[in-house]
């Protein structure tokens, strides 16, 4: 049963990440900015202010990674790079009025977009769609076996 069970799972996610990658190519390049950015200034735009260091583990992508990316952001004039005032060895980044911008577009078109895909779920079955991704949230990150 495990088996089976773990081989439906499998092909149901990769399914949903199909699906939900294809989403932020496009919905991504309309707003000008490659997948990776558009990532880099969601979490930066949630947060206000973050460093370099917990930018990149946020992303899980390496400093030097995040770094290139950062300075695409920087170039494109959608964040800023500071030194911490407090530790000169960090640098914080922010968004720029025009990477606000970008950052209030994306989260607009995905919040009507998970709505959307909510509001299809029959009502009766939403609280048991949320506390199932929770667990499986949960499992993924755990990854204990059985």
């Amino acid at each position: 049963m495990i088996d089976q069970g773990s081989g439906t799972l499998r092909k149901l996610i990769r399914v949903l990440v199909k699906n939900l990658g294809m989403l932020e190519k496009s919905d991504s390049s309309c707003c000008g900015v490659t997948v990776t950015q558009c990532h880099a200034i969601v979490e930066i735009g949630q947060k206000g202010k973050v460093s370099l260091v917990d930018l990149a583990d946020l992303l899980d992508v390496d400093k030097s990674t995040m770094s290139r990316t950062v300075n695409n952001l920087v170039e494109l004039g959608l964040a800023i790079r500071e030194l911490d005032t407090e530790n000169r060895r960090f640098v914080i980044i922010q968004l720029t009025e025009d990477g606000k911008n970008v950052f209030n577009s994306i989260e607009k078109s995905m919040e009507t977009y998970y709505k959307d895909i909510f509001c299809s779920i029959p009502e009766d079955k939403r609280g048991q769609v949320l506390e199932s991704l929770a667990l499986l949230t949960d499992a993924a990150k755990n990854n204990k076996c059985c």
